[in-house]
């Protein structure tokens, strides 16, 4: 752990982090003495079953505020709505400004809006938080966690009060956004990629199909081969 000092005691702040794992959010409040709200996804407070209720039982443990993403844009409108009211209760807002998990480890463009207008609205710092191989105790798809221990370093926090009254000016907000970003680089000592980590997702999930279907293909024509030396070594023995 490194960097608590700049974690004010007391006053709102927004602690902007990259993210890596599925238990970002849980190790991150962890070392904190004060609570972090987070927003999260409403699919993970409405899931039926056993493993549902396990998995909202948990996202309200930590803190985390349930919205819908059904409309991208309502989505977007609900998570800035809720950071502004944890702010204006003198509270921490946790916020991943990549917009998802990394699908590879390294960071990813953040997306403008959340972030930046929720710092903007408010005034409240943006604290940059970089979370340290917590992809590697609980990589995506798997379910138990290996024992290791990660890491977590905290920079200084950045004041945006220039920009002050120009949440809406798309320019201002792509500023800030990358200027967060970029500390978050230095902090984690992450590659950086110039895209969005949903199109990454979609990319890597698009080469898995084509790889799968040319394996299929090459299956298919493995065994048209096969079939067709079959028939010709029957021809050949008939003969």
């Amino acid at each position: 752990m490194e960097g608590l000092e700049n974690i004010p005691a007391e006053g709102p702040a927004i602690l902007a982090s990259n993210h890596l794992s599925f238990s970002d959010s849980f190790f991150l409040p962890a070392v904190l003495d004060r609570k972090v709200t987070f927003i999260a996804k409403a699919e993970y407070f409405t899931t039926p079953g056993i493993k549902g209720r396990m998995t909202a039982a948990f996202f309200k443990g930590v803190g985390q505020l349930p919205v819908d993403r059904s409309g991208a844009r309502g989505a977007g409108e609900a998570a800035i709505k809720s950071g502004i009211e944890v702010i204006e209760r003198g509270e921490l807002f946790g916020i991943y400004p990549e917009g998802t998990r990394s699908p590879d480890g390294r960071l990813y463009r953040g997306k403008p809006g959340g972030l930046a207008r929720v710092a903007l609205a408010t005034g409240a710092p943006v604290i940059p938080v970089a979370m340290i191989d917590t992809e590697k105790i609980q990589p995506p798809g798997k379910v138990m966690p290996k024992l290791m221990r990660p890491g977590i370093r905290i920079g200084k926090p950045l004041d945006f009060g220039r920009y002050s009254g120009m949440e809406h000016d798309r320019f201002v907000l792509r500023a800030v956004t990358d200027e967060v970003i970029y500390e978050i680089m230095k902090l984690s000592g992450q590659e950086y990629v110039d895209m969005y980590a949903t199109a990454a997702k979609r990319q890597i999930a698009d080469a898995a199909k084509a790889e799968k279907q040319a394996q299929k293909d090459a299956e298919k024509q493995a065994q048209k081969e096969l079939e067709a030396r079959q028939a010709l070594e029957k021809e050949r023995s008939g003969s």
